[in-house]
């Protein structure tokens, strides 16, 4: 090869040194365009992680405060209805109207035994409730007031009631007293005194001796005497008994000649014979022939007048 030709070839000869910088830089672009979009695809994946983890706190913050509202919303439920058991009492006491109270409790119950999760617009539903029954409490302590009031003012007019009737009973009860102390004075003062009682012996021939008398004196005994002028006791009828007493306080008691009992003071008594008059206030006078049909034996003997159930007048005799 000629000195010429060389040169040509090597003219003609491609230079390497010069086309490697050109291939190097449009690598390097590559790797450049992949490594920013590998960054914004990092960023873009950080923020959607960095949102989610925002909005999964936020709804996590958003429950745990939605359940905080909850609790405060149903734990003031119960003190609402521990209020409203106290106002049931109290209006009950009171005798005012419990329904509404009543059917507050019903719903504040039905609505603890609900199940204890809720979305925020049912918890502000429980809210709006929750400031109604507050509300319906605020009325029922003015309600309350106003029947306090009023039976306060009851309590005072039936205490007034209760001392006019405790004071009517003891003008009643004194007047009862007056008309019963005036009645008994009536009674007594309406009793009957047998007066000038006089008791003799008549003999078979008819003949009558003072006492004392012999036993063989007495065929019959004598008694009279008068009832005294009383105007005071009714014109009625009565029965007027008389009681021969022995020294041994044996009743002398014959019932063929018209000995028989009565009542005085609650208690049985014998007497020996009795007569059945009209009272008229006339100082009448009765005599008593009593044949005991049989000698008495000696001693004091006495006599008692009775009516009714009272004793009238005494007197005695003594047979030898």
């Amino acid at each position: 090869m000629t000195p010429a030709d060389k040169n040509l070839k090597e003219t003609l000869k491609p230079d390497m040194t010069d086309e490697q910088p050109a291939t190097q830089p449009r690598k390097s672009n590559k790797a450049a365009i992949i490594i920013a979009l590998m960054a914004i695809i990092i960023i873009i994946q950080g923020i959607k992680i960095y949102l989610d983890t925002k909005e999964k706190q936020q709804v996590r913050t958003e429950l745990t405060t939605t359940e905080a509202e909850l609790a405060t919303t149903m734990q003031r439920m119960n003190e609402i209805r521990t209020e409203l058991d106290l106002r049931i009492a109290e209006v009950t006491k009171l005798g005012g109207d419990v329904a509404d109270l009543e059917r507050a409790k019903a719903e504040i119950e039905n609505e603890l035994r609900r199940n204890k999760r809720a979305t925020g617009k049912e918890i502000k539903a429980l809210k709006d409730r929750v400031e109604g029954y507050e509300l319906l409490l605020k009325t029922k302590d003015e309600e309350i007031e106003k029947l306090k009031s009023v039976n306060t003012q009851l309590l005072t007019e039936n205490k007034s009631l209760k001392t006019q009737k405790n004071q009517l009973g003891d003008s009643i009860n004194r007047l009862s007293q007056t008309k019963e102390d005036l009645a008994s004075k009536v009674a007594i003062a309406s009793q009957l005194k047998a007066e000038n009682i006089r008791i003799v012996a008549v003999n078979d021939r008819g003949r009558e001796r003072e006492s004392p008398f012999k036993n063989r004196q007495v065929g019959k005994l004598k008694i009279e005497f008068n009832i005294a002028e009383n105007n005071v006791a009714p014109i009625e009828g009565k029965k007027i008994m008389i009681r021969i007493i022995d020294e041994n306080n044996q009743v002398l008691f014959d019932v063929a000649r018209g000995s028989g009992t009565f009542l005085v003071e609650g208690r049985e008594e014998f007497y020996t014979a009795s007569q059945d008059i009209l009272f008229d206030n006339t100082k009448q006078k009765l005599t008593y022939l009593y044949d005991k049909g049989s000698d008495y034996a000696s001693g004091t003997y006495k006599l008692e007048v009775y009516t009714d159930n009272y004793f009238m007048g005494s007197g005695e005799f003594v047979v030898k």
